[in-house]
């Protein structure tokens, strides 16, 4: 058997993200994996429910032999084989992030050999993740500029602690991904979002999100328009007792840029509507294409793609350079990253630019 490439998991974000990214991508490419310290830079190390059920998933796609996986290991041993699609479950038997899960899977089953359908289970809006909702408004544009399309139906809402969400996700294989050429914002066209409430919370716990929201965004944005939708969740359609806010500004490029919060036990309402609105025009602020939690998720796309990627963002995150360094190591897929030349007063965006390695589904 082929040596396996050793991964440190403490390194540069020490956290999931190193754990997602070099488990797909050795998913993806046949590369046996070792890996240590995960989670070393948390203050639980090691594997989480969530982690746990992504990599048994990941195991079951391309039937392969998963060593040591279990909460709180430390240590994982992972050689794939051949990804096969199919159907599959992933319950994360908490409120881990469903989100995440989309984001170990997806670049995998794209090169199956058939059609994939996840079950997936637990949070769909949890804290340190992506909402659903960004995932559906703001990933989902970005995947159909890399050529590929999936279908995410959200059979149910979960929320902390307990999770209980379900999302049925479709994806049909592809040949090969496109570059992507990200590098003008465009002005801001619309502004909008959803606010909501679910299980015991009362219905102007989200009004007063949305209206703190609207007030925060009309200030810096000189009055335009803000339409934010404001939702109790039906019952049926929810598990659990939760509240939050995502704001979208779109822009006249096609740009897709969020700002979202979560409620808490003791934390007013309006102040949750309003970090939203601070973290939407902190991002529109740098003048990037992509806000600090997109630019993460493309980092594996850029580099399997065929073709040569250039992507305008804000300054590079702990988690992007991670995703970068990870890539690049398994790849060998050529990165770089630098200050983009032309900056208005007060903005600070960079230039994320990669060779891809034209990753050939062998199945076509």
């Amino acid at each position: 058997m082929a040596a396996k490439v050793e991964i440190d998991g403490g390194i540069m974000e020490g956290g999931g993200q190193i754990l997602r990214v070099s488990t797909a991508l050795s998913c993806l490419l046949g590369t046996g994996l070792k890996i240590s310290n995960i989670r070393a830079g948390r203050s639980s190390p090691g594997l989480r429910p969530q982690h746990l059920s992504g990599l048994q998933m990941l195991s079951d796609l391309c039937d392969g032999c998963l060593e040591g996986a279990k909460v709180g290991s430390t240590e994982i041993v992972f050689q794939p084989s051949r990804i096969q699609g199919g159907k599959h479950l992933a319950d994360t038997k908490t409120a881990g992030s469903v989100c995440l899960l989309m984001q170990v899977s997806i670049p995998c089953v794209l090169f199956a050999a058939s059609p994939s359908e996840l079950l997936l289970k637990g949070g769909t809006n949890a804290e340190m993740a992506p909402q659903i909702d960004y995932t559906l408004q703001v990933f989902k544009p970005i995947a159909e500029k890399f050529g590929f399309q999936f279908d995410c139906n959200v059979k149910r809402r979960g929320y902390y602690p307990k999770g209980g969400g379900e999302v049925l996700l479709k994806v049909t294989p592809i040949k090969q991904l496109l570059p992507i050429d990200l590098m003008q914002r465009g002005n801001v066209t619309k502004l909008y979002g959803r606010a909501f409430v679910a299980g015991v919370l009362p219905y102007h716990l989200a009004k007063d999100m949305a209206s703190a929201a609207t007030r925060c965004l009309q200030r810096e944005m000189g009055n335009m328009a803000v339409d934010i939708q404001v939702v109790k969740e039906p019952q049926d359609k929810a598990f659990g007792n939760g509240n939050g806010i995502i704001i979208f500004a779109e822009t006249s490029t096609g740009c897709v840029l969020a700002g979202s919060a979560l409620g808490k036990r003791g934390v007013p309402a309006d102040k949750v509507g309003t970090e939203a609105a601070e973290l939407l025009l902190k991002s529109l602020q740098h003048g990037g294409c992509v806000d600090e939690h997109l630019q993460d998720q493309i980092i594996i796309f850029m580099a399997l793609a065929n073709g040569h990627s250039r992507v305008r963002s804000g300054p590079v995150t702990l988690h992007t350079q991670t995703a970068i360094h990870f890539a690049e190591m398994l790849t060998k897929a050529k990165f770089t990253v630098n200050k983009s030349s032309e900056q208005e007063p007060g903005q600070e965006s960079f230039t994320i630019e990669c060779e891809g390695i034209g990753m050939t589904n062998p199945n076509f």
